[in-house]
């Protein structure tokens, strides 16, 4: 299917999952997920009125950054390593995967203004998973503080790939807490108003549980190809 007629749906459910909640539609921000998929269908989904488009490798980012430019506003959505962040740093809008010191020294470093972050959290940890405990995200964002470069805009998070609704909330939850229990510290440096989570099999109970940016592939822009 086009990506248009993909987004028709998209578009209503996640209507439907702001109204069922009272939330209004400006709140959730659609990033599609394109690592998967050619530069041909990533130009389709922009060509549909897609702003955000995802990607997780910078070879891949790259590649479609040669054609696409700045025209999307692109968020590197991937466990980032720090040796590629020079290559992708003056491209992105937002890094979503920030979850170790290392990390933030280099983009402070290669920064030549303010990157918007957000920190990953492995609410489930799984030791699949990438992404800081609960318990440790304060403390960190406490230490990101020297950071000038870095502006912590809020918390990433990949929820158990499972078909059990109470346990996605209940992970969706949590990061939604942490988020809030970070916004009442009232720091300059970490607003963190966003909350990154649900991807195409969960979104709709993300945007219930208070999404602000869901990450969505295979029901957008399709499968590998």
């Amino acid at each position: 299917m086009k990506v248009a007629d993909n987004l028709i749906q998209i578009r209503q459910q996640i209507s439907h999952a702001c109204q069922k909640v009272g939330r209004s539609l400006d709140e959730v921000k659609l990033i599609a997920v394109t690592k998967y998929v050619s530069t041909e269908r990533a130009k389709e989904a922009l060509d549909a009125g897609i702003l955000n488009l995802g990607e997780n490798r910078d070879e891949g980012l790259l590649a479609k950054w040669d054609v696409l430019g700045d025209k999307p506003l692109w968020h590197f959505i991937g466990t980032l390593q720090t040796r590629k962040v020079k290559n992708i740093i003056d491209k992105v809008e937002y890094i979503h995967s920030l979850d170790r010191i290392s990390l933030a020294e280099e983009i402070d470093k290669r920064a030549g203004s303010k990157i918007k972050c957000l920190v990953q959290v492995n609410v489930s940890q799984e030791v699949s998973k990438h992404g800081l405990s609960p318990e440790e995200v304060l403390e960190f964002i406490e230490s990101l503080r020297p950071y000038k470069n870095i502006l912590i805009e809020g918390l990433m998070t990949m929820a158990p790939f499972t078909d059990d609704e109470e346990q996605l909330r209940i992970c969706f939850r949590k990061l939604r807490m942490l988020r809030d229990q970070i916004k009442k510290c009232n720091l300059d440096f970490a607003p963190c108003n966003e909350l990154s989570m649900g991807m195409s099999n969960d979104f709709e109970i993300a945007i219930e549980e208070g999404a602000t940016m869901i990450r969505i592939g295979t029901a957008l822009v399709g499968e590998a190809q």
